[in-house]
């Protein structure tokens, strides 16, 4: 009687984050930009001669034409992004049907130039084409480098870009909010934004914390700094 040897199931070792949604990059984006600028608009104004109250109410209009702006600039750019997508899927799902034969020597050289024998990637190719939604799939990755089944949403990039800009832009706001007149708190809570945002993108990208802490932090004393100059420059013309 021999005993049939059984091999243990292959063990998932790793697991990696999601790199395609479409919340990431414009949620980092949103953040970034609302605190930079609405900081720079911020500094603009107070160089300038302006009072507390007219900084409040100019940040304020930042925020939300910025946030609105951030919103329907991700929604429209997403939405062309994955419209195009969706057609290039479609030429591929009727080539699929019209050239079933091209499509397949097509997907065998592809195999090829990644190293398969002739042989063995006209066999797996023929065994990945028999299904044809699994045709579909493999050509579109292959071919266009996207996952049909997981496009980006418009939805999620105008939703999160705008929720983190308002956030971002908010922050340098706040010492105005409860009475300041100096732009000294707006700048040391703006410096303690752009050190924590930045470092915690740092983090989501497995990159040192002070790594993005700094980059953002040089970034946006540049901003501040250039339109600070700026609006202290008209306002003296000015007055």
């Amino acid at each position: 009687m021999t005993t049939e040897i059984v091999e243990p199931p292959a063990e998932i070792h790793h697991s990696h984050r999601d790199v395609t949604g479409g919340w990431l990059r414009p949620a980092t984006f949103g953040v970034m930009d609302g605190l930079v600028s609405n900081f720079a608009l911020v500094a603009g104004v107070v160089g300038g001669g302006a009072t507390g109250k007219v900084v409040i109410v100019t940040g304020l209009a930042g925020l939300v034409a910025g946030a609105c702006s951030m919103a329907s600039g991700e929604f429209t750019s997403v939405s062309s992004q994955t419209e195009l997508m969706r057609a290039e899927i479609e030429v591929e799902r009727r080539e699929l049907r019209v050239n079933p034969d091209d499509e397949l020597k097509e997907l065998a050289l592809m195999y090829e130039a990644k190293g398969l024998r002739p042989e063995l990637a006209a066999q797996v190719a023929r065994e990945l084409t028999a299904d044809p939604a699994v045709a579909l799939d493999v050509h579109v990755r292959e071919e266009l480098g996207v996952d049909p089944n997981d496009l980006p949403s418009p939805w999620i990039a105008a939703g999160s870009s705008f929720i983190a800009f308002a956030f971002g832009a908010v922050i340098p706001l706040l010492p105005f909010l409860f009475g300041a007149s100096s732009v000294l708190p707006a700048l040391l809570l703006s410096v303690l934004g752009l050190v924590i945002t930045g470092g915690i993108v740092a983090k989501i990208t497995a990159r040192p914390f002070w790594y993005g802490g700094g980059r953002q932090l040089l970034l946006g004393s540049l901003s501040a700094a250039v339109t600070y100059a700026i609006g202290l420059l008209v306002g003296t013309s000015l007055s």
